[in-house]
């Protein structure tokens, strides 16, 4: 028997964040059996959809899994052995927040709560950090018009940033979001 390829299929077009889901005992034994689920549903559907895939491996009585792969999670890491109630939480977040809450989740190395926490301190979309910079300043301070030349909003925004003051999220051309440090 050869050992077939261990890539998992290319998954179908999704409109969200969906996990491909292994039988380790056919994995284990030179077979690829698994199947994409979508991970925008409750704990309790994916786990049906995990007993099904088991229940219909090559290998009898199959009973562990693992996650080989995943797509539409926007940047978010999930491990081979992240639980299915961590992956629900993460694509309901994904859900709401679309790309910006993936590259979250990004910065703060995976931590849904520091993300979620993040989007208490929105400082709003942008065209640059520069941008924000003028914008705070011009609402909260009075510039004399003999000085509004000799001012640096670039090196303002650059020092807000290095001061860890804020933390942008950049998402494409003058797409910048902006968060305050907590």
């Amino acid at each position: 028997m050869s050992k077939q390829s261990n890539q998992s299929p290319q998954p179908a077009q999704s409109d969200g964040p969906r996990i491909y889901v292994a039988c380790l005992a056919a994995y284990n034994n030179g077979h690829l059996h698994g199947q994409w689920i979508d991970a925008n549903q409750d704990t309790d559907d994916m786990h049906s959809e995990i007993s099904a895939m088991l229940a219909t491996s090559p290998i009898p009585n199959a009973e562990e899994f693992a996650i080989h792969d995943y797509d539409g999670f926007e940047g978010a890491y999930i491990g081979e052995y992240t639980s299915i109630e961590t992956v629900v939480k993460l694509a309901e977040f994904i859900a709401e927040h679309g790309e910006l809450g993936g590259k979250l989740l990004e910065h703060f190395s995976g931590n849904l709560e520091d993300a979620e926490a993040a989007f208490e301190h929105y400082a709003g979309q942008h065209r640059s950090p520069a941008d924000f910079a003028q914008e705070l300043i011009e609402e909260t301070t009075q510039i004399p018009q003999s000085l509004i030349y000799y001012v640096d909003y670039v090196a303002m925004a650059r020092d807000m940033e290095l001061n860890s003051d804020v933390f942008t999220i950049e998402l494409g051309f003058e797409d910048v979001h902006v968060f305050w440090a907590r």
